[in-house]
């Protein structure tokens, strides 16, 4: 993977991570348009997903520290419900990155058919959202474990990881801006611990991933910096309730990537 190849695709990443329309998907697709020959590609979807947690940490840095000052009161008030629902929020997602990795990735490996038949179901759970119940009701771990469930779900390239929770907490009634806030947070956890993990394996066998450096260091920052664009974008979009309308979008790519995967 080329150091021009790298920014594009983090450019990509950094759009699509906040943008209900699949960022892992993209990438897939992005690796396939480009013909990059990379040996390291689970490793760079890693780090770009690393660089928008840390957007969405400096977009979110506020929220984050009154959690953390709310926690440490050691009292049982909103800091620490919030806090218990991104943990339970954690267990699906735990759960598939601990027994069901190398199935996972897998699916890397430039399906393109199958990602354009994820990007349909993203499209789907996006267009239904229009049916979102009226009656709002507070986040609750039994909804967090919901959301949870979608974001583990949303590990396969094509499905929409803020699209389908962001999807499922509206249809569970959760307030919009309350979802989205959610939505974002929920991630940084378990993709610093992904992140852990491969940088683990990267000092156990460095030799391996010694040209994909500064390729990699590239994409991160391209990722980075939209992240920080399409972060506070998607935060109004959501308020406005007009996710839906990236369903048609998911709809036409997702037909064009099956009709190309195919051939």
């Amino acid at each position: 993977m080329t150091v021009l190849e790298a920014i594009i695709l983090g450019i990509i990443q950094g759009l699509t991570e906040f943008l209900p329309v699949s960022s892992s998907g993209h990438i897939v697709l992005g690796e396939a348009i480009l013909n990059t020959q990379s040996s390291d590609n689970l490793l760079f979807a890693v780090m770009v997903h690393l660089a928008t947690v840390l957007s969405t940490m400096v977009v979110f840095y506020k929220d984050i520290l009154n959690t953390v000052k709310g926690l440490l009161k050691f009292k049982w008030n909103d800091e620490a419900k919030f806090a218990v629902n991104i943990l339970v929020s954690m267990i699906p997602v735990l759960f598939v990155g601990l027994f069901l990795k190398e199935e996972v990735e897998q699916f890397f490996d430039g399906k393109i058919a199958f990602v354009g038949a994820m990007l349909i179901v993203t499209g789907i759970l996006l267009f239904v959202t229009i049916f979102a119940t009226k009656k709002l009701k507070p986040l609750k771990p039994m909804s967090a474990f919901a959301i949870g469930v979608a974001q583990a779900i949303a590990v396969l390239p094509g499905i929409s990881r803020s699209g389908s929770t962001i999807a499922t907490g509206l249809l569970l009634g959760i307030n919009k801006t309350d979802i989205a806030r959610f939505s974002f947070l929920m991630v940084v956890p378990p993709i610093i611990g992904i992140a852990l993990l491969d940088f683990k394996e990267y000092l156990e066998s460095p030799a391996d991933h010694l040209q994909s450096g500064v390729s990699l260091l590239a994409g991160f920052i391209a990722a980075f910096i939209t992240g920080l664009v399409a972060c506070k974008w998607m935060i109004e979009i959501v308020k406005r309730g007009k996710i839906q309308y990236f369903a048609y979008y998911c709809f036409i790519v997702g037909a064009i990537a099956i009709v190309v995967g195919l051939k």
